[in-house]
Parts: C-alpha cells; sequence; structure tokens
C-alpha cells in the first residue's frame, strides 16, 4: 500500500456516465480523495459510498474531490449509481483488471477485487493520508475527514 509522502501514480478511468477521470488534471487545483471499495450493491460498501453522499459539500469543494473506485464495469456502476442516488463519480477499474489498485498496493490476487484502499493525494500529488482494510471490515469516514481538515 502506498505510505503517506509517496507520489501518487496518475491514473484515467470511466465514471458511470462513461466519462474519464484522470487523477493529474486535478493537480494544482484540487485535492483528491481516492476512495477504493471491492463491490457494488454491497452493505458494507454502500455504507461507505452514503457518507460521501450524505455531505456533498465537504467531500467535493473548491479544495477537494472525491472520487470511489472499484473494478466493476461502468455499466454495474450506472445502475448503482442511480439506484443509490450517488452522483460523485465511480470510477471502473475492470480493465485491464485492476490496473490502479495494483498500483496502488490495494488490489487482492486472490479475490481479483480492490481492498478498501483510501488515499487523499494533495494538489502537488503526492499521497498525504493512506489507509487499507480487508474485504469485510468497513472504515471510518471520520478518518477521511480528518485528513481532508489537514491539508487546509
Amino acid at each position: 500500500m502506498l505510505e503517506p509522502g509517496t507520489p501518487a501514480p496518475d491514473f484515467t478511468l470511466k465514471d458511470q456516465n462513461n466519462e474519464g477521470f484522470t487523477l493529474s488534471d486535478e493537480r494544482g487545483s484540487r485535492a483528491v480523495l481516492v476512495v477504493f471499495y471491492p463491490f457494488a450493491f454491497t452493505g458494507i460498501c454502500t455504507g461507505e459510498l452514503n457518507a460521501i453522499r450524505g455531505d456533498p459539500a465537504f467531500f467535493s469543494n473548491d479544495s477537494v474531490v472525491t472520487v470511489t473506485v472499484s473494478c466493476d464495469t461502468v455499466y454495474a456502476h450506472k445502475i448503482f449509481a442511480e439506484r443509490e442516488r450517488f452522483d460523485f463519480p465511480l470510477l471502473s477499474d475492470f480493465w485491464p483488471h485492476g490496473a490502479v489498485a495494483r498500483a496502488y498496493g490495494v488490489f487482492s490476487e486472490s479475490t481479483g477485487v480492490a481492498l478498501r484502499g483510501t488515499f487523499l493525494v494533495d494538489r502537488a500529488g503526492v499521497v498525504r493520508f493512506s489507509e487499507s482494510n480487508s474485504l469485510g471490515q468497513g472504515r471510518d469516514p471520520e478518518g477521511w475527514r480528518d485528513a481532508i481538515a489537514a491539508l487546509s
């Protein structure tokens, strides 16, 4: 897993609307909270993403943007976003399968999914906060809030 102080690997992925998101496009402008999750439509993942949906002004503003990443397809993300009313980017790391999760050190080779990794990338493109939990262990979004607040 990438540790704080490490340059964040750049990536371009498609979101649920088939629009591209490139990490380096935010460089110099906003920090990026990158939230990896294993599966759409599952309880723990939905609960974690609900925390982002519940406070859109905090998680996406002039200082920070939040993106989520799983190995699900763009099409699965589209239905997941519509069902759960997620209007933030759900990025697909489907092909090459898990390449971005691997670059961040949070891909499970045995299950073929992203682990619960979270990375706060500052405006300079450097990881300032990172965490990784196993598949069945949810994260506390308060840690994300604290990390974002510490950048201010």
